[in-house]
């Protein structure tokens, strides 16, 4: 029997209850959903129920368990793998945690990190068939497929040149999307219009980039390219550089500053970025121009730059430029180039976005987790020499002591101390520790605790880039490390380092223990076990770790490097060098799932 269509008015009062109820019911869920979709409630709501759930799934007392079994020196105390689907994690770029956030300047996609309770406390493996990556120069035109399997950009890109598989490899023809015949070609095309060639230029910012082909070729012509690019989409794009040689660096220009010091690349380049420099009353355009050296050039090719449907965009971004005095080079294609100015004489004037210069209290090198500001960062705020053409050419930039050096007490005689130390020790590593410092198995190198870059400048003459970093919590002498030709960033490792596994060769630190104490109390802020367990994260297997600190520091480090399963051996110092140290070198196992299950 069909059911019976009754006429509205010959329905029962029951009848009309249930109907109110289900049709209120359907109407509420839909008025949710499209408040969770399209509000900030949603972005709210979402990250207070993601926390929850962190929190209730989270053992802290394990966690702390765990970290205090291993540092009692227990033979059993070995950390386990994680899981088979962590081979890429990071940390503070973890997508199921930071897209729970906020879209708003894109906020969900900087970096979010957990608390380390929350953190489990074991080994990345790596993923399964991997191999010694391809070395350098070789690495830069092609890598294994399968240390990275990820072919989302190379069915997506590979008709811009961007990458392609090919066999076992990944092969990088060298191409982008605004420069599908070639970085070469694209480089040569920027330097009839700056000196790309004359060593005049040696620091470049790289925004939104890619496989970071740019800054690969770059190096060709001694510029040296700090490139990044969020975690996004596209996932790999910073690890595939990574695994190349590139430099490289996993950043977002959201809400906050960008963990570099001001005034501190030659060049500033974005091809296809997508960073919409006048939005938010030309904020981003502002960061752009704090990094940027006077007398340094900026280029941007890609939208808006005379692009279709984007004539606003295009002028309003000219607008900015003209209000800050940039000098216009030129228009070619869709690529712009300006000039920043040397000075701050051009502010403040009658601008239509209102731009101001920051206050004289502002310090432009504040630079972990700094809100943006919405004015123009004083050049005069630091004394010295500054803009491009002043500074000595590369490579004699590297062992001058730039005026920013000076600002420190002693700072130029210190500077000096400091150069010659590492040339000492650099050479101590090589020709007594056998490090293959120099040989074609070290590339991605990184320093811990960089203070004026020393131990990167001894590298010179190797084949390899150095990631100087510079604890949040230390002086910040990383203008002068920048100053000096070199690269880095600022970071408190007490936090994960934004960057894929398996993304450097050789890590090394002088003075460990510092890295995780508090400089006014002199209390612990964090543990060894979990900066190790960082460490191991970010280190190749059969990667090298140097340490060097007392001689009490290194013996706990050396009882520590059995739970990461690390083999090591500790020295003495260079018979040269003053103080009570000792050196530890470790080598990274390399350890399968299958073999640790064993």
């Amino acid at each position: 029997m069909g059911h019976l269509n009754l006429p509205t008015s010959k329905r029962g009062p029951r009848q009309w209850r249930l109907l109110d109820l289900v049709s209120a019911a359907f109407f509420g869920f839909v008025f949710f959903f499209l408040l969770l979709v399209f509000t900030p409630l949603g972005d709210s709501l979402a990250a207070s129920g993601r926390q929850a759930l962190l929190l209730s799934t989270a053992d802290p007392g394990q966690h702390q368990r765990l970290v205090a079994l291993v540092e009692g020196g227990s033979q059993s105390a070995t950390i386990e793998a994680c899981a088979a689907d962590s081979v890429d994690h990071m940390p503070c770029e973890d997508p199921r945690r930071n897209s729970q956030l906020s879209r708003e300047m894109n906020f969900y996609r900087e970096r979010h990190c957990p608390l380390p309770d929350e953190t489990p406390l074991c080994l990345i493996p790596p993923p399964d068939g991997y191999k010694i990556p391809v070395q350098w120069p070789e690495s830069l035109h092609k890598i294994w497929h399968s240390n990275m399997p990820h072919n989302k950009i190379a069915d997506r890109k590979g008709h811009q040149g961007w990458m392609k598989r090919e066999g076992p490899y990944f092969i990088f023809p060298g191409g982008g999307t605004m420069f599908p015949d070639g970085a070469v070609q694209y480089i040569e095309k920027l330097g009839q219009y700056i000196p790309i060639i004359r060593r005049t230029l040696r620091t470049a910012l790289d925004m939104g980039c890619g496989v970071a082909s740019f800054g690969g070729y770059l190096l060709a012509e001694e510029i040296l390219t700090m490139s990044f690019a969020p975690r996004d989409s596209h996932k790999s794009q910073i690890q595939f550089a990574l695994e190349r040689g590139v430099p490289a660096f996993v950043a977002m220009l959201g809400t906050r500053r960008l963990p570099f010091p001001a005034f501190s690349f030659d060049l500033v380049h974005c091809s296809r970025c997508l960073i919409p420099f006048t939005a938010y009353n030309a904020t981003y355009f502002m960061e752009v121009d704090r990094l940027l050296r006077p007398a340094g050039y900026l280029v941007i090719s890609g939208p808006p730059v005379q692009w279709p449907n984007q004539d606003k965009e295009w002028a309003d971004l000219q607008g900015v430029a003209r209000a800050l005095c940039y000098e216009l080079i030129a228009v070619d294609g869709n690529t712009v180039i300006w000039k920043k100015p040397v000075g701050d004489s051009c502010l403040p004037n009658q601008n239509e976005f209102g731009l101001q210069l920051c206050d004289e209290s502002d310090d432009p090198n504040y630079a972990w987790y700094f809100k943006l500001k919405k004015c123009v960062s004083r050049t005069s705020s630091i004394a010295g020499e500054l803009a491009v053409g002043t500074i000595p050419n590369w490579p004699a930039r590297l062992t001058k002591a730039p005026s920013r050096a000076a600002l420190m007490k002693n700072g130029v005689d210190v500077f000096e101390a400091d150069t010659r130390r590492w040339a000492r020790r650099v050479a101590y590593y090589k020709n007594t520790l056998n490090l293959k410092l120099g040989t074609s198995s070290i590339r991605n190198v990184m320093d811990m605790n960089a203070f004026f870059g020393g131990f990167a400048a001894a590298l010179k003459s190797h084949p390899v880039w150095v990631m100087n970093v510079v604890p949040a919590r230390k002086p910040s002498t990383l203008p002068v490390i920048y100053d000096r030709g070199l690269i880095g960033v600022y970071h408190d490792w007490c936090e994960p380092f934004s960057t894929y596994p398996r993304t450097y060769d050789l890590i090394h630190v002088a003075g460990i223990e510092s890295l995780i104490k508090d400089p006014r109390s002199g209390k612990n802020r964090c543990n060894l076990v979990d900066l190790m367990v960082e460490i191991d994260r970010i280190l190749r297997p059969e990667g090298t770790v140097v340490v060097r600190d007392s001689p009490e520091v290194i013996d706990k480090v050396g009882r520590l490097t059995r739970a990461v399963r690390w083999t090591a051996a500790i020295h003495g110092k260079e018979p040269e060098s003053n103080g009570r140290e000792k050196i530890l070198v470790a080598t990274k196992n390399f350890w399968t799932l299958t073999s640790a299950a064993h």
